[in-house]
């Protein structure tokens, strides 16, 4: 591309393409314009350091522009000779300039921004060639850089440093490679939108992988020599010791990233090749608090509410650690939230905070257990109580107490299924008799991956299969479309965009409560529900994958049928 071209690219033209695009918001536009009345950074610069602004959406709003390439780190030649370049590499490296390609004529040279018309002339008479620039990812270069001098023996690679230096680490964690480095795994986790991020150190690397949709996907692999200081910088944001490494540690970080407030849960835990980190990324704008999107068939939705309106009792929402039961009881709050009834929490953690309700963090380690929260909580007299979860005996009967003296109780347990919390509790030492008087409800969830409406496909289902799982049965009628799940570009090519609910909810009606006091198995519990007409968590699986919004993998992997 001409140069002239490149340099009637303004930034302002810049700034409305992101707004267009929907990479930028007015809000965190105005706050750098702002800002840059003070500093010398231009806004764009600033956008991308108070993290408003990815650096990939970024390049990719340039590379539009500009019609320039954008390489990726995948792209970039391993088998580099820089010396040959005749530009110090210390230059290169301050600048972010990556030549990986060079001809008579002609250098080639991967940059963060190829309007800079000041670095294109420097090499340009640095070299005697005329400069090709191309767009590169400010982390792809510097892992570059990193990598070149992974074999230096005297520690003075970019990363490299000896963990028991403890203010060398903390120095080296507050350099601007390794910000950038830890701000671009956070960005790109938001950008593929990821619930957990995992930092996890091996011998001879370091792994990061996401969580996406409920399943873990590898993002990269970084060299070792970055793992005490990538690590280091996460525990600073935390604000957690990066002196202490022989104890797992929790913390959390507000993070902006593309204009949202991030707050992120922050879990270390030691392992054999150093500390592994796992970061639970919550964003407030993402939740959805509607029974409907969650994935609520209406049959069941209206049995539920009809228990949630209760005055007083337990309903329980059960199922296996990111599930979506504390999801789920806050939609139930917020449902039933009201100027006229007082409703209190205790969490841990307080995952979101919702708008006139008190909500308790519980800190174990001061004292402040779930029993001792729910203890004070009741004399706080509230209409509406949630614990986070049954966690022990003491918690339950706390509970069980709360809802006979006319409490509406909320709360968990880890159990696969309704039938199974009745034994959960009774092997926790609650008597029968107490559980079939305040038990009102319990509902089981999972949730499993919703296909992508821009390339699934319907596709014929085993006849063999079907007859195997009873699909017929469970369709009572209604016409069974399956559907595979292709991939395409708006998925990331999982052919999976988002996730939703399966339920099973057992109401307890005075058949379960005779039941529940002959110390009945779970088996029969559950062979008494669906008498009743409970639908299990896998018939619900099969009536969504029947409505074309999932596939019967996804309901067989999340419900563990075999099928």
């Amino acid at each position: 591309m001409p140069s002239h071209t490149l340099a009637t690219v303004s930034d302002d033209t810049v700034i409305a393409q992101l707004l267009s695009k929907g990479y930028l918001r007015e809000d965190s536009l105005l706050r750098a314009q702002k800002v840059s009345e003070t500093t010398s950074d231009s806004v764009l610069k600033l956008l991308v350091k108070l993290g408003s602004l990815s650096d990939r959406h970024l390049a990719e709003t340039l590379a539009h522009l500009l019609e320039v390439k954008i390489i990726e780190e995948s792209n970039i030649p391993e088998d580099l000779d820089l010396s040959s370049i005749g530009v110090p590499e210390q230059f290169l490296v301050e600048n972010a300039l990556l030549p990986i390609a060079v001809t008579d004529e002609r250098l080639d040279v991967v940059m963060v921004d190829p309007r800079d018309q000041f670095l294109i002339q420097s090499l340009a008479i640095a070299t005697g060639k005329k400069i090709n620039a191309l767009i590169g990812l400010p982390v792809d270069i510097e892992r570059f850089f990193e990598k070149l001098h992974k074999g230096d023996s005297d520690d003075m690679s970019l990363f490299g440093v000896n963990e028991n230096d403890i203010e060398h680490l903390k120095d080296l964690a507050n350099d601007a490679p390794v910000i950038r480095l830890v701000n671009g795994i956070l960005q790109q986790a938001v950008e593929q939108r990821a619930s957990d991020i995992h930092i996890e150190p091996f011998e001879n690397r370091m792994k990061v992988r996401y969580r996406i949709d409920g399943v873990l996907v590898e993002a990269e692999t970084l060299s070792a020599q970055q793992s005490a200081a990538v690590i280091s910088r996460v525990k600073i944001m935390a604000k957690l010791n990066i002196a202490e490494r022989r104890l797992p540690q929790d913390g959390r970080i507000q993070f902006r990233v593309q204009g949202k407030d991030l707050d992120l849960r922050v879990s270390t835990t030691p392992t054999l090749w150093g500390e592994s980190v796992v970061m639970r990324i919550l964003d407030r704008e993402q939740v959805i608090l509607d029974f409907v999107k969650l994935g609520f068939e209406p049959e069941l939705l209206n049995q539920f509410l009809a228990v949630l309106n209760q005055p007083h009792g337990i309903i329980l929402v059960t199922g296996p650690t990111g599930s979506g039961k504390s999801t789920t009881l806050y939609t139930a709050l917020s449902h039933i939230n009201s100027p006229t009834r007082k409703i209190i929490t205790a969490e841990d953690p307080v995952e979101y905070q919702l708008e006139g309700v008190n909500q308790i963090q519980v800190k174990p380690q001061i004292g402040l257990t779930f029993a001792s929260a729910l203890r004070a909580i009741v004399r706080q007299d509230p209409d509406v109580i949630m614990v986070g979860e049954m966690r022990d005996l003491e918690t339950a009967q706390i509970a069980v107490q709360s809802a006979l003296t006319g409490h509406l109780v909320l709360s968990t347990l880890h159990t696969n299924d309704a039938p199974g919390s009745i034994s959960r509790l009774l092997d926790m030492g609650i008597e029968d008799y107490m559980i079939a008087t305040t038990v009102i409800g319990i509902l089981a969830q999972r949730l499993l991956r919703q296909l992508c409406e821009h390339c699934k496909t319907p596709v014929p289902i085993d006849a063999k299969l079907a007859d195997e799982l009873c699909v017929t049965d469970i369709l009572r009628g209604r016409e069974m479309q399956s559907h595979a799940a292709v991939g395409c570009a708006h998925c990331g090519g999982t052919g999976y965009k988002g996730r939703l609910a399966i339920t099973e909810f057992m109401p307890i009606n005075d058949k379960l409560r005779q039941v529940i006091l002959k110390r009945a198995t779970a088996q029969e519990l559950s062979q008494t529900a669906r008498a009743q007409g409970m639908r299990t968590l896998f018939e619900d699986g099969i009536l969504k994958v029947a409505a074309g919004m999932t596939t019967l993998e996804e309901v067989l992997r999340v419900t563990q049928q075999e099928g």
